[in-house]
C-alpha cells in the first residue's frame, strides 16, 4: 500500500529527484515489512491434530471402566482411564495410543466419591 501511495505522490506531486527517493525507499519498507511478517509467523510450530491435545480438560461421555469415551473440544473421543471415571466428570488427558486418549480423573473429582457425586 505504501508502494502505491510512493508511486502517485511520485506521478502527481513530488518533484523529479524526490519522486524516485520516495519510491525505492517505500519499496524497502514494504520489502522490509514482508519479510519481517513472514518470520513472525513462522516463529512457532502450529499445533494441531491429536498431538495438541495433551494438557487438554475433557468430560466423560461414556463411563471410563477403563475404556469409554470423552468429549473435547465438541469431539467425542476414545479415552483409556485406568482408575474409572464416572459420565460428567472431569478428566486431563495424559498421553495418545493411536486414537486411544490417555486420561486421569481430575484431583477435584478424585477427593469425592462416586456415592457423593450428583449425576
Amino acid at each position: 500500500m505504501t508502494f502505491i501511495a510512493a508511486i502517485l505522490l511520485a506521478i502527481f506531486v513530488l518533484p523529479s529527484p524526490w519522486g524516485l527517493i520516495a519510491i525505492v525507499l517505500s519499496g524497502i519498507w514494504e520489502t522490509g515489512q514482508t519479510f519481517a511478517t513472514i518470520r513472525w509467523s513462522q516463529r512457532r510450530r502450529a499445533h494441531i491434530g491429536a498431538e495438541a491435545l495433551v494438557g487438554a480438560t475433557a468430560r466423560v461421555v461414556e463411563r471410563c471402566d477403563p475404556a469409554g469415551k470423552v468429549a473435547v473440544n465438541g469431539e467425542i473421543w476414545n479415552a483409556r482411564c485406568e482408575n474409572g471415571a464416572e459420565h460428567g466428570e472431569s478428566v486431563q488427558v495424559r498421553g495418545l495410543q493411536g486414537l486411544t486418549l490417555v486420561v486421569e480423573r481430575d484431583q477435584a473429582t478424585v477427593s469425592a466419591p462416586a456415592s457423593h457425586q450428583r449425576t
